[in-house]
């Protein structure tokens, strides 16, 4: 599958974030900027009501490292690579702490990237201001985007 770096800005002005997004093919340029900008509501790069006024461009690369701008946000703008080197890290572990058990590799996987989930949903609930019984909410929110 391709992935892009994608630039989520402010008003065409400031680099918030940079997210590398992976699709499926066929995508075109169009597709990959509408998954940024999805990726930037989900992290709420900016609150609700600047959501409009953020847009994409393709990510130029200047050479050397790529680094990403600063980010506060933690759990939330996890990238893909990020998550998927979380939950490997983790299911290694979880792994390793049950004696190694052959052939579970995939029951080990799927509980990391279940615990990484729950936390992102935590994250972002909080990050809402801990809305009353909201709690699947965010679960079923982060679980769907997730695996969009």
């Amino acid at each position: 599958m391709p992935e892009r770096l994608v630039d989520v800005e402010r008003q065409g002005l400031e680099v918030l974030h940079t997210f590398p997004v992976t699709l499926s093919p066929p995508a075109d340029e169009a597709a990959f900027k509408r998954k940024a900008l999805e990726a930037a509501g989900h992290a709420q790069l900016v609150s609700n009501q600047e959501l409009e006024s953020l847009t994409a461009k393709m990510h130029v690369s200047r050479g050397g490292q790529l680094t990403p701008y600063g980010d506060p946000h933690g759990v939330l703008a996890e990238t893909k690579a990020g998550l998927d080197q979380f939950v490997r890290d983790r299911a290694y572990f979880l792994w390793d702490a049950a004696g190694r058990p052959e052939g579970r590799a995939d029951d080990f996987w799927r509980q990391a990237q279940h615990q990484r989930f729950r936390e992102r949903a935590y994250a972002l609930w909080e990050r809402e201001g801990r809305p009353e019984g909201q709690a699947d909410a965010y679960w079923y929110r982060t679980r769907a985007f997730e695996e969009s």
